[in-house]
């Protein structure tokens, strides 16, 4: 079945992308804590820029992947998204809302928890939004050191939610992390999405005319003032998916295969090297009792769960939503767990949130992320593997 061996393929990538996540995330420590600590600090500050006449864009390398890699990142998630509610699993109203539903309860109460913690705290607060997203690679890496004794449904079901809530993320990013909003470069990105809509209409199939157009888009939302990882999900919709290229594919279906791998091997491991570097000479686990780093762990750990596992509920008992087949609420559960591994996108929000914060905030920010990502992991993990067995 077309739809089965897309999700198959999706999660074969993106767990084995998450092994690659973890001993990238394991090379970012021992950088930013080990002999190599002020070359790991001078390469993420590295000026790095792009000039074409008198136009520039300047920035550290850090940002450049933040900014860059991010949206190449968003841009696969954009095409899995318009996949997904077009033919896949999210097609199907029911099927689609008890994900979408669970994502929603995922996303509100870990800010929830955070913005009572930190709401003392005016810089803290900046940060509501930190443990609000879920990092799929890291999940379903958990998931498959389970293999067979995890049903399909559930899998998919992880998927779903993960991709709505990346979704949710973006928008979140678009609404409240962007600044200085500049009206001549937004108008150049409406006429970019014009371009995209009109190559859509005229039947295009050469997924290199849309790359183009979204390039431009890219350099256009970034000097906009709005966050560049936006244009990402945005240029995604437009790419074809019915329609069928001169070697009999899908536009859409050809350029997510051929990007699921850059992305899971490359993209997010160099993410993860950049920004999961936390130095940590100076804390102690009385960080933790911190506003900031409290309130993201638990978030991350207790929110993500009672979030998304409420949600679903009422979901399924309003009628909204189904279960999938041969999944019950102990399973959900677990992977309602799994999702408190924020991790990837809960660095990139700590990021945006206190970029002009106290560097100290910075650092306590990622100890929390990696307190409630690793408890969520390792509690996800055991809860499935008991149920497997019983």
């Amino acid at each position: 079945m077309p739809l089965l061996s897309s999700i198959q393929k999706f999660i074969h990538h993106e767990s084995a992308g998450g092994i690659v996540l973890m001993l990238a995330t394991l090379a970012a420590l021992l950088a930013a804590n080990g002999p190599w600590a002020a070359d790991y600090a001078q390469l993420l500050a590295l000026p790095t820029s792009v000039r074409l006449g008198s136009f520039a864009i300047d920035k550290p390398l850090l940002l450049w992947v933040n900014d860059g890699l991010m949206a190449v990142f968003f841009y696969l998630v954009g095409l899995e998204l318009k996949r997904e509610l077009l033919e896949g699993e999210l097609a199907e109203r029911r099927r689609a809302m008890l994900p979408a539903i669970a994502a929603i309860g995922g996303m509100l109460l870990p800010a929830l928890i955070y913005v009572a913690c930190a709401w003392q705290d005016p810089v803290a607060i900046k940060g509501w939004a930190i443990p609000a997203a879920t990092d799929i690679a890291f999940a379903l890496g958990v998931l498959t050191l389970l293999g067979n004794r995890v049903p399909a449904g559930l899998k998919v079901f992880l998927v779903s939610l993960a991709i709505i809530d990346d979704l949710g993320a973006v928008l979140i990013i678009a609404l409240f992390y962007s600044h200085g909003i500049s009206l001549p470069a937004l108008g150049l990105a409406a006429l970019c999405l014009a371009g995209l809509w009109l190559l859509n209409r005229r039947g295009v199939t050469n997924w290199l005319l849309y790359l183009a157009v979204g390039l431009v888009l890219w350099v256009a939302v970034l000097k906009s003032g709005v966050h560049a990882t936006l244009a990402g999900v945005t240029a995604a919709f437009f790419m074809p998916l019915r329609a069928q290229n001169r070697h009999g594919e899908s536009p859409l279906r050809a350029l997510e295969e051929g990007m699921h791998s850059s992305v899971a091997f490359l993209v997010l491991p160099v993410f993860a090297f950049f920004n999961a570097g936390v130095p940590l000479a100076g804390l102690s686990p009385a960080s933790l009792l911190e506003p900031a780093p409290l309130g993201i762990a638990l978030g991350l750990f207790l929110g993500k769960q009672l979030g998304v596992l409420a949600f679903a509920w009422l979901a399924v008992k309003s009628g909204l939503g189904r279960l999938p087949e041969r999944v019950g609420w102990r399973e959900i559960y677990g992977a309602a767990v799994l999702c408190g591994i924020g991790f990837t996108m809960s660095l990139f929000i700590s990021g945006l949130a206190f970029e002009t914060a106290e560097p100290q905030l910075m650092i306590t920010s990622r100890l929390g992320i990696l307190a409630g990502s690793v408890l969520s992991a390792v509690a996800g993990y055991l809860l499935l593997a008991r149920q497997s067995k019983g």
